[in-house]
């Protein structure tokens, strides 16, 4: 006969070292000993034998295979309603995109025909001055201009069209560097 070894160990009857090396032999055991075993008898002497195995109970009642199934299936249905929905969402702003640029398209084009060309794409010039305003002047040659409350002299790239007041002219090293490096020309004001 095999009896699995879920036995409790009764500490009470370990006095000696001789005792705790028997326990360890004990522990050398497989996970059942038969009562022919030849340590069979010293298993008994430590362990409480026989000891009824507690039976393994779930706290919540088991839900059965359909059950089970049944959620997952609504928890995937309730996804994929969910995706359908966004890519729903996606389109219908991709959709209303394409048509105002294609809107956008059409009244260009509707004005060409009426007036012989393109409209003109109007930047604005920047002013930074001591109220930090923005000027309102709008011309079709692109230039930006970064004014402080005094200039001794501007930054000048591209011809002038990007313009950087100073109110200090830097000196000659400062400048000599940011135009090998930057290719930035200091332009005194006239």
């Amino acid at each position: 006969m095999t009896e699995k070894l879920n036995h409790k160990l009764d500490v009470s009857k370990i006095k000696t070292l001789k005792d705790v090396k028997n326990v360890f032999e004990c522990m050398n055991l497989y996970a059942s000993a038969s009562e022919d075993n030849e340590q069979y008898q010293l298993l008994k002497e430590y362990f409480t034998i026989p000891n009824p195995p507690s039976e393994f109970k779930f706290e919540y009642p088991r839900k059965s295979l359909e059950e089970i199934q049944e959620e997952f299936d609504k928890k995937i249905d309730k996804h994929i309603e969910d995706v359908e929905y966004k890519f729903a969402q996606l389109k219908y702003h991709q959709e209303y995109q394409f048509s105002k640029k294609i809107t956008k398209i059409i009244e260009d084009i509707e004005y060409a025909k009426k007036c012989g060309s393109f409209p003109l794409n109007l930047t604005g010039k920047l002013n930074y001055s001591t109220n930090l305003g923005v000027s309102s002047t709008i011309s079709t040659n692109a230039s930006f201009v970064v004014r402080g409350n005094t200039g001794v002299g501007y930054y000048g790239v591209d011809n002038g069209n990007y313009r950087f007041y100073m109110d200090m002219k830097p000196n000659v090293v400062f400048r000599w560097f940011v135009k090998l490096l930057m290719g930035f020309e200091w332009r005194d004001e006239k």
